[in-house]
């Protein structure tokens, strides 16, 4: 089966992206795999690795990356998926090939504010939307017109 390529991209590369790739490759089964890059690479956010492992999902091992990185490398993506807001969006370079863009906007867990366990609230309730979004993206594309 024919495994599509799929490339998350926010800004830093530190929240938005890694959770909507590790939900994607966790779920995404035989026929769709993802990276995330950013525009600007960051550091991981740790707030966000504590919610992904409550979750099941332990991604403190993985590192950021550029998009500009990727592209420069030639990379081809069948999607190109920016979960940041709609003008960081338009930064992203279009890569070669048949690549579909996609816009989702999540807020940033970056800029939340409060206590602790405030900023632990706000950030769940983003991993569970990018959740949810993720699967509602595997079951439309698993529709080969999706591709088309």
């Amino acid at each position: 089966m024919l495994k599509h390529e799929i490339l998350f991209v926010c800004i830093h590369n530190s929240a938005r992206s890694q959770m909507a790739e590790a939900f994607l490759n966790k779920n995404g089964g035989d026929f769709l795999h993802a990276e995330s890059a950013g525009l600007e690479p960051g550091k991981l956010n740790q707030n966000v690795v504590e919610v992904m492992k409550e979750a099941g999902i332990d991604i403190s091992h993985k590192g950021t990356q550029g998009v500009f990185d990727l592209f420069r490398q030639g990379r081809k993506y069948d999607a190109v998926i920016t979960v940041c807001d709609e003008a960081s969006a338009e930064q992203c370079p279009i890569f070669p090939g048949k690549s579909k863009r996609v816009a989702w906007s999540f807020p940033d867990p970056s800029s939340f504010t409060g206590s602790r366990a405030e900023i632990l609230d706000k950030t769940r309730a983003v991993r569970d939307l990018i959740k949810k979004k993720v699967a509602e993206f595997i079951a439309e594309t698993k529709d080969y017109e999706y591709w088309l």
